[in-house]
């Protein structure tokens, strides 16, 4: 910043304008001070003030030192934390260096575990094998040459079983899981295949797979005479055989009849068989009773 014949010139520094002003109206008088606002850390460095009046010049220099307290101060426990292991609190801030750090027992009292072990530079808290004694709320505070800041954390050290418990807990938990998962998934495949299988047979025409065999009805066998004849399932064109046969056997049976028997009308035949639904074949055989009559 300069000030030269009655006017002021702003600094050229972009970072710094409209931060930077001097601190008398007139700096003519002799008073050449100036005031900077709104300070950063990156003000900090070496300022010049130089002096022009005839017949010469003088320059005088002064170190800015930009302090920052500490702040974002943050605690928390980093490792295992059971019985009989090795414990560590940790502590961490932002500021102006050096950044010193203390560590505090609260709770439940303020005596430090008798194997705590401080680093005021890292921030660090480290105890040798734990107990559960050693549960509690520890405080940090981080201090430089301006001012200080604190966190809290607790620390709780617990038995190794029940930390197994929690474990094999959450490992049954987890299998539960994915065997309900898996059902779920098997059922949805299921059902998908039977709906496919539903849709799709109605439709199925398969060339790989031989014809089905002719359906075989139960053979029934009748007693004609002295002749037993076993008839299964017939169609028209394997009639022929059996109608000649059926023919003889009924004009053998007319011709045995006894003579006495005035109602035999010699031009008696049977008719020829016809098939019915069941593909069975009815036969129409004369019987004849005790008295010689034809039925």
């Amino acid at each position: 910043i300069d000030y030269s014949g009655d006017r002021t010139y702003e600094t050229r520094l972009e970072d710094m304008k409209g931060r930077v002003h001097f601190s008398s109206p007139d700096p003519k008088n002799g008073d050449a001070s100036i005031n900077i606002t709104r300070l950063r850390l990156s003000d900090s460095g070496r300022y010049h003030c130089k002096v022009k009046k005839s017949p010469g010049s003088k320059t005088i220099s002064i170190t800015l030192d930009v302090l920052m307290r500490p702040s974002n101060t943050k605690c928390y426990v980093d490792g295992t934390h059971e019985v009989g292991k090795d414990a560590m609190l940790k502590c961490s801030s932002e500021g102006t260096p050096p950044i010193k750090y203390t560590w505090t027992r609260q709770s439940p009292s303020n005596l430090m575990p008798p194997s705590a072990v401080a680093d005021v530079i890292s921030g660090t808290l480290k105890f040798k094998n734990a107990t559960a004694d050693y549960s509690g709320d520890y405080a940090c505070t981080a201090s430089n040459r301006i001012d200080s800041s604190q966190c809290v954390v607790r620390l709780s050290v617990s038995s190794s079983s029940n930390n197994a418990g929690k474990i094999a807990g959450a490992i049954i938990g987890v299998l539960l899981a994915l065997l309900l998962l898996a059902i779920i998934i098997w059922c949805c495949l299921r059902r998908k295949k039977q709906q496919t299988y539903e849709k799709e047979q109605p439709y199925e025409i398969r060339e790989d797979v031989p014809a089905p065999k002719s359906r075989v009805s139960t053979a029934r066998s009748y007693t004609v005479g002295s002749q037993r004849s076993s008839l299964g399932s017939m169609s028209p064109s394997n009639m022929e055989p059996y109608k000649t046969h059926y023919d003889r056997l009924a004009t053998n049976d007319l011709e045995h009849l006894p003579n006495h028997s005035p109602s035999i009308n010699p031009s008696y035949k049977v008719a020829a068989p016809s098939l019915n639904r069941m593909g069975a074949v009815p036969v129409m055989i004369p019987a004849q009773h005790c008295d010689g009559s034809i039925v």
